[in-house]
C-alpha cells in the first residue's frame, strides 16, 4: 500500500488502534454514539469520529490545537485525522454501525486535491476493513474556497458509495441552499441553534416543520448537543431520525467499549438511517421513565 499523507503519520499499536503524530501533538480518535428512534426506543445505529490532541501526555482541546495550526496545514490534518478514524472504527467499533467523519469544504481549493482525498479513503477503508457504504461524509460549517470543486467531490463520493451529510445545519454556510445543492442524505442540526427553538412554542413548532420537510425528502436528521432528558423528549416529539449528546453516551478514546453492541445486531447496516436492533434504550417521552446514560460524564 502506498504511503498516503494521513498514513504517513500514524502509529500502530498492539491492541490494534493506532494514534497519529503531528509536531509535538499525539493524535487519538474519540468516538460518540448516536442514536436512532424506533417505537419509543433507541438502538445505536452509528458512531461520530472525534479528534482528541494531547501534548506531552496531558490532553489538549481540538479548538486550542486547531488554532496552532497553520492554514496550510490544514489538508494534511484533515486527511491524519479521518485516516486515524477509519482506521480505529476497523479496529474497535460494532461491524454493523455507520461512521461519521468531517469534511472541511474550506480545503478543497481543486479538483487534484478531491481527487487524491477520494482515492486516499478508499486505501484506508481497504486497509480497516470498512465498506464505503458504512461512512457518513459530514460536510462541516466553513465556506468552501470552490463550490464547483467541492460538488463534484460530493458527487464522486457519493458514486463511490458513501453518504452524505451537512453538518450543523443552521449555523455559518451551513443552510438551505446547502442542503439543495448537496442533496444530502442526512442533516445534522447545530446544537445551539436547536436548543433556542426549543425553549419556545412557535420555535419548536419551526423545528418540526422543517424535519418534517426533510424527511418527505428522504432526508434524515440528527439532532446533536443532547445534554438533557427534556431535549430528549422533545427530539422525539420532532420527529427527529437520530439524536447524539451526553445524556445518551459520552465519547470514549479508542480502544471504545462500544463492540458490545455488535452482540446485539440482527445484521450489516449500511445505511445509517436503518434502525439497529442493538442495545434498545428507553425513551422517557413523559420523563415518567429514566433515560439510561452510556459512558461515564468523566471520560474523553
Amino acid at each position: 500500500m502506498s504511503r498516503s499523507i494521513g498514513l504517513a503519520h500514524i502509529i500502530r499499536h498492539d491492541d490494534g488502534t493506532s494514534s497519529g503524530v503531528w509536531g509535538i501533538y499525539e493524535i487519538r480518535s474519540a468516538f460518540q454514539p448516536i442514536f436512532a428512534f424506533h417505537d419509543g426506543k433507541l438502538s445505536v445505529t452509528a458512531f461520530e469520529g472525534l479528534v482528541r490532541p494531547f501534548r506531552d501526555g496531558g490532553p489538549q482541546s481540538p479548538g486550542s490545537f486547531f488554532s496552532t495550526c497553520p492554514a496550510a496545514d490544514r489538508l494534511h490534518i484533515e486527511t491524519l485525522t479521518r485516516t486515524l478514524h477509519l482506521l480505529n472504527a476497523g479496529a474497535c467499533l460494532p461491524a454493523h454501525a455507520s461512521i461519521f467523519v468531517n469534511f472541511d469544504p474550506s480545503v478543497f481549493v481543486d479538483r487534484t486535491i478531491a481527487e487524491t482525498a477520494l482515492r486516499e479513503m478508499r486505501l484506508v477503508l481497504h486497509e480497516a476493513g470498512i465498506d464505503p457504504r458504512r461512512v457518513v461524509c459530514e460536510v462541516t460549517e466553513q465556506r468552501s474556497a470552490s463550490e464547483e470543486t467541492l460538488y463534484q467531490f460530493i458527487e464522486a463520493l457519493r458514486a463511490s458509495g458513501f453518504r452524505i451529510a451537512v453538518d450543523d445545519y443552521g449555523a455559518d454556510d451551513s443552510d438551505i441552499n446547502r442542503i439543495k445543492d448537496f442533496r444530502p442524505d442526512i442533516v445534522k442540526f447545530d446544537a445551539h441553534w436547536i436548543t433556542q427553538l426549543m425553549d419556545s412554542t412557535a420555535g419548536f413548532a419551526l423545528l418540526t416543520t422543517m424535519v418534517r420537510s426533510f424527511e418527505e425528502q428522504g432526508i434524515r436528521t440528527v439532532f446533536e448537543g443532547i445534554e438533557e432528558s427534556w431535549q430528549l423528549e422533545l427530539a422525539e416529539k420532532a420527529g427527529a431520525s437520530m439524536v447524539q449528546g451526553f445524556v445518551l453516551a459520552r465519547p470514549e478514546l479508542a480502544p471504545t467499549s462500544f463492540r458490545m453492541f455488535d452482540q446485539a445486531a440482527a445484521a450489516p447496516m449500511a445505511d445509517p438511517a436503518a434502525v439497529s436492533s442493538a442495545a434498545p434504550t428507553p425513551v422517557a417521552p413523559s420523563g415518567s421513565r429514566p433515560v439510561r446514560v452510556f459512558g461515564r460524564r468523566g471520560a474523553a
